[in-house]
């Protein structure tokens, strides 16, 4: 292969990666309180329940 598609190859896989990283570093938990939290835990079992009446139906 000519040179230029290994330049192209290795500058793709250099963005690649580099998005990677970049998500790797940007990403941190969030904080939420216990009222939140039992909150969604509610919501998930209420949409949990809602999905087994569906596939019921």
């Amino acid at each position: 292969m000519p040179w230029y598609i290994w330049l192209l190859i290795a500058i793709v896989i250099g963005f690649v990666i580099g998005g990677l990283l970049n998500l790797l570093s940007a990403a941190r938990p969030i904080p939420l309180t216990e009222e939140q939290k039992k909150r969604i835990a509610q919501r998930n079992a209420q949409l949990d329940e809602e999905e087994k009446q569906e596939r019921k139906d």
